[in-house]
């Protein structure tokens, strides 16, 4: 198998896997997210971070990554303004860390072997 195969096959591994599940009790919602996203996804999340707008860089995770239980978006890009100005900062903190820190965890079917 060529070198760019095996990435690529390590990629399709990681995102067909089941989705994680987070509940926000708060806003009566259950916010579901992948492990691992494509740079593609990532790019406007960094460059954001690399101009000092945390915040902008956190809604955009937010935005970008929360799925619906069916994997589809579940925010759109018209609900920036929303997520900026009339959402508690700190359930936007706490759902960009869950999101954004998920590679990070071992998957849910390692901790529940353990």
């Amino acid at each position: 198998m060529k070198t760019l195969e095996k990435i690529s096959q390590h990629y399709q591994s990681a995102i067909a896997g089941a989705l994680e599940k987070l509940e926000v009790k708060e806003w009566d919602l259950d916010i579901y997210y992948r492990r691992t996203y494509p740079f593609s996804s990532e790019s406007k999340i960094i460059e954001l971070q690399s101009q000092g707008k945390t915040v902008e860089a956190l809604v955009e995770s937010v935005i970008v990554k929360s799925l619906d239980k069916d994997g589809k978006k579940l925010f759109k890009e018209t609900d920036r303004v929303n997520l900026m100005n009339e959402a508690d900062p700190a359930i936007i903190i706490r759902i960009a860390g869950t999101i954004n820190g998920a590679s990070l965890r071992p998957p849910m079917e390692v901790l529940a072997k353990e």
